[in-house]
């Protein structure tokens, strides 16, 4: 299917910009991100970002050649995948998925069509559930220095302060206007950073009801002690980012101390490392 219809201007053939760009990040799940795209179809361009995987994620842009496929020759996080995934990006609007969300060609339209007729919205996302159909965690409140980790809970539609990243779509010139995703942020931290520049601008997140997929919620294939320092730095960068410096130093000091008197080497190594997924560390 041509992703990129042509229309025509004086004789000559240009290439249609897509309604929507489909962005995925992928590490180690060839078998569920497989899935995701068999559902997905070709309806809207896609972009695989292979975020440093070494099982048979490669074979993907075989067996789908109408992707756009980049591969990364490590996993740098994915706040990093995701600035590049954006930055090939051709559509109107951007849905960013992760790689156990499952999702329809048909549900992604319905987004589009959301954002397109209520510019009031400054995001869109669908109802996440699991494979029964029963709504899964999804949004939150707004991390702060007093309650830096709220648990998510399921969505039951309407604003979200803080949305779940697994399915949410963007319009493109909001992220073009942010420039990049904070790339202070590893892996944990984007989803974040996106829901507090949504705030930002007056416009809420929305979440549909009657649109839904499926999140699958896998255990992460990245070392456990690895993601646990990734998210200290991330919380920390947040509030140093958007609260205030101290704030940030603040809670590096107490996960930091709390992690030496508890041996958890994680939370010393984010704390007053900086260690993050980035492919640096």
């Amino acid at each position: 299917m041509n992703l990129t219809p042509e229309i025509e201007i004086d004789g000559e053939l240009t290439p249609a910009v897509p309604r929507v760009s489909v962005v995925i990040v992928t590490h180690n799940r060839y078998a569920t991100l497989l899935r995701s795209l068999e559902t997905l179809g070709a309806e809207h361009q896609v972009i695989v970002v292979n975020n440093g995987s070494f099982d048979d994620t490669t074979s993907i842009s075989v067996e789908f050649p109408y992707l756009r496929y980049i591969r990364l020759p490590k996993n740098f996080g994915v706040t990093k995948a995701l600035n590049l995934g954006i930055r090939a990006a051709e559509g109107d609007n951007i849905l960013l998925l992760h790689d156990d969300t499952i999702i329809t060609g048909a549900s992604v339209t319905a987004l589009a069509d959301y954002l397109e007729q209520h510019p009031e919205a400054g995001a869109a996302a669908p109802i996440l559930t699991g494979e029964d159909g029963k709504p899964v965690p999804q949004i939150r409140p707004m991390p702060t220095p007093s309650n830096p980790d709220p648990a998510y809970v399921p969505a039951d539609g309407g604003a979200a302060q803080c949305l779940l990243g697994a399915a949410v779509m963007y319009r493109t010139y909001f992220l073009r206007a942010i420039r990049q995703i904070d790339e202070n942020y590893g892996t944990y931290g984007p989803d974040v950073e996106l829901s507090w520049q949504v705030n930002r601008g007056g416009k809420p997140a929305m979440v549909l009801l009657g649109v839904e997929a499926i999140h699958l919620a896998l255990p992460s294939p990245v070392k456990k002690s690895d993601l646990a320092a990734d998210r200290v730095q991330g919380t920390a960068a947040f509030f140093g980012i958007h609260t205030s410096f101290i704030s940030g130093m603040l809670y590096r000091l107490t996960k930091g101390l709390t992690g030496l008197l508890t041996f958890n080497f994680s939370a010393v190594s984010g704390a007053f490392g900086g260690t993050k997924i980035d492919g640096l560390h």
